[in-house]
């Protein structure tokens, strides 16, 4: 089985963004290109409005060039953003500070014994 085959979700980092598209990297070898005609049905004023380069994403493999280790990749119709951690939502408990107050030294001792015994 190939490595990457078409129609499969993929993750990748974008590593360029251009006037045409979106240059991500998938892994040490493999690098793909996201045509602008592939972001979205809409029209695309601006690339940068979709992605940031270093932004973890992923994408639909549309094409494999396995002899120079390209792909084509597609973003339309997908939910191609990775939730990251401020995505969560922290739902706020009746007891409040209470667990942080009890439990803030024996995990402050805790994690000091695991620095000290890194360095023995």
């Amino acid at each position: 089985m190939l490595k990457y085959e078409k129609g499969r979700i993929v993750t990748g980092q974008v590593t360029g963004i251009e006037k045409y598209g979106i240059f991500v990297s998938l892994d040490e070898f493999y690098s793909g290109l996201i045509h602008i005609s592939e972001i979205s049905d809409g029209f695309v004023k601006d690339i940068n409005d979709y992605v940031n380069i270093g932004e973890t994403i992923q994408a639909k493999i549309i094409e494999v060039d396995e002899a120079v280790y390209h792909v084509k990749l597609s973003i339309k119709n997908m939910n191609y953003r990775l939730p990251t951690k401020t995505d969560f939502k922290l739902k706020e408990v009746s007891r409040g500070f209470t667990p942080l107050e009890e439990n803030l030294n024996k995990w402050i001792s805790k994690k000091l014994e695991e620095i000290d015994g890194h360095f023995e």
